[in-house]
């Protein structure tokens, strides 16, 4: 691997070759594999992708399945499918860093299934990041179904780092009785970005409990809509909360949507859409910093 194949990896958390279990994509090829004693990666026959297969009560353990891309042209597209066994307890870590100084748009697309066992929690860590030449397209438009298992936990961490151009997230869960989704999102646009994220939640199973945050920073000239929708088909609780900050001529939408079925379920949410405080600045310039430098420490702030 390059110097910049290294620098990628390492905004997306892989700082090293990780220990344990592995898949690591580079511009539609294969470049690192490894499964371990306790989770077994193996190649798809029928199409491009990986199934991951961890065995019950497996705990402790961690996968790791990057996607770097470099060359410009390059349209990727995997499908990726998680069967996780019962009273597990593990890290997902995935994500696409694009470097892209041609002059043809490159993307990946990622539809990553998540068949999750009773008792199991996951922790599911996807970081999106583009670089390169401006004005050229760096696009990501992941797509992420969730199966929770009877009282089964799924952490959902979606942070994307600024530079893509373009990103349609999509992301559908059912759960259990007794499952539980927490959903944090984390997104910065600028110039003339365009981000929409759909989120499609439906409690099906008796107590189970949903939790959707989004934190956004929208600048330049860039555009964001986030779409959520909760659905209470028992007796259950979901919450939707959504905040971002607009800077500049950026625009944002938000449309947190809520449905029961049920007269049992308890359904909330929340939005706000506004900018940065200017007795904020004021404290922080006090304290030495520069306008640029207070603005982007309240932005990291916010979106931690």
């Amino acid at each position: 691997m390059d110097k910049i194949d290294i620098k990628l990896l390492d905004t997306l958390g892989l700082h090293e070759v990780p220990q344990g279990a592995y898949n690591i994509r580079k511009n539609g090829q294969l470049i690192g594999r490894n499964s371990s004693a306790n989770i077994v990666i193996e190649q798809k026959t029928d199409r491009a992708g990986i199934d991951i297969h961890i065995a019950d009560n497996t705990s402790g353990e961690s996968v790791h399945i990057p996607v770097i891309v470099t060359d410009s042209g390059i349209t990727d597209l995997v499908y990726n499918d998680f069967f996780i066994g019962e009273g597990c307890d593990v890290l997902i870590v995935a994500g696409c860093g694009i470097h892209n100084t041609g002059d043809l748009p490159s993307g990946h697309n990622g539809i990553h299934t998540f068949h999750i066992g009773k008792n199991s929690r996951v922790r599911y860590v996807e970081r999106h990041i583009g670089e390169g030449k401006n004005g050229v397209g760096k696009v990501l438009n992941p797509v992420t179904n969730i199966h929770l298992g009877e009282n089964a936990t799924m952490v959902l961490e979606t942070i994307q780092l600024g530079g893509v151009t373009s990103s349609i997230r999509k992301t559908e869960a059912t759960l259990g009785a007794g499952a539980v989704l927490d959903i944090r999102e984390s997104i910065l646009t600028d110039s003339n970005d365009t981000a929409t994220t759909d989120f499609d939640v439906h409690l099906n199973g008796i107590n189970s409990r949903a939790n959707v945050i989004s934190r956004s920073v929208a600048k330049g000239e860039s555009f964001q809509r986030f779409n959520s929708v909760v659905e209470g088909n028992c007796e259950c609780m979901g919450h939707i909360e959504c905040d971002a900050i607009v800077m500049d001529r950026a625009r944002v939408e938000s449309m947190p949507a809520l449905k029961n079925t049920d007269s049992n379920a308890s359904l909330t949410h929340e939005a706000a859409i506004g900018k940065i405080a200017g007795e904020q600045i004021v404290k922080l310039e006090t304290l030495g910093l520069t306008r640029e430098e207070a603005e982007a420490l309240i932005i990291k702030g916010f979106l931690s």
